[in-house]
């Protein structure tokens, strides 16, 4: 299941993990669908009633994490059953390809004029990866996170026509979900958050090269409902190693610019405690949780 609309990042993982899978012989006959709606935790909630289902499991990630808080969700991650963390993926500061703004030097010149001007937009809700990036690109620069105009898009499917029709000055999001539109010549991207350049995107500068000290990533996952049997847990953690493993999944890192980031069991399960305490603490500081 992909709590979110068809053409976001979740969506992308998991369609990309379901085809593996079938290549590689690992499960068969699996098959994606999305329950979209409240930042992800509609389809949370789903999962949570779904005790005990050891035939499904759901894509997620950071943004799931924040929704859970953000929205005040009944259903939390920590009711779900950890199965893997599966990559992590730099973000991207993009904008439409008529853009007045060249550099990233450019944006944030003309962001930190008027900042309440230049509607920002991403594809999460607050608390997402999507609203934490410009937030903390906001604080690096000089610009109180209250003052950022923040336009929260329910997952990559919405947030790409947003920015084609110039409804945003720019986005913030994974990278990943504008792949096809940058090099199709559609918007451009002008940082990215990662530590180091990526190679998908030979052009675009870190944040921290153009002098903002700042690097950020986003993670995503997979969880199951809860009540499963230990025996129906290891069934998916054994199909995911066998995928992860294989070279059609390498293929696919390397073509989707995701960086591997594979744990899986009570290693994920502690991650996953310490970000949900860590994204809780930050709404809370943030007044949004």
């Amino acid at each position: 299941m992909v709590p979110n609309t068809p053409g976001s990042g979740y969506d992308l993982t998991a369609r990309t993990v379901s085809q593996v899978m079938q290549e590689t012989k690992a499960a068969t006959g699996t098959q994606v669908f999305n329950v979209p709606g409240a930042s992800g935790t509609v389809g949370l909630q789903r999962l949570v009633n779904d005790k005990g289902n050891g035939k499904m499991a759901m894509q997620m990630g950071l943004g799931v994490v924040g929704a859970s808080h953000s929205q005040k969700s009944k259903a939390t991650l920590t009711d779900t059953t950890p199965i893997a963390r599966l990559i992590e993926e730099a973000g991207a500061i993009v904008v439409p390809k008529d853009s007045p703004y060249k550099t990233i030097d450019d944006l944030v010149t003309a962001w930190k004029k008027n900042p309440k001007k230049l509607a920002v937009g991403g594809g999460s809700s607050p608390g997402g990866p999507d609203h934490l990036l410009p937030m903390q690109l906001a604080k690096a620069v000089g610009i109180k996170p209250a003052d950022v105009n923040f336009v929260s898009y329910d997952g990559g499917g919405e947030l790409l026509p947003a920015l084609l029709g110039n409804k945003i000055a720019f986005g913030a999001s994974g990278f990943g979900e504008f792949l096809d539109q940058v090099e199709a010549g559609q918007v451009r991207v002008l940082a990215v958050s990662s530590e180091k350049p990526v190679d998908a995107l030979k052009d675009a500068p870190t944040l921290k090269d153009s002098g903002i000290d700042l690097v950020f990533t986003n993670w995503r996952g997979i969880v199951a409902p809860p009540g499963i049997t230990e025996e129906q847990k290891q069934t998916w953690v054994d199909a995911l190693t066998k995928m992860h493993g294989s070279e059609e999944w390498k293929a696919q890192l390397e073509k989707n610019g995701w960086v591997d980031a594979f744990q899986t069991g009570d290693e994920f399960r502690t991650y996953l405690t310490e970000q949900d305490k860590a994204v809780a603490d930050l709404l809370a500081e943030l007044g949004l949780a």
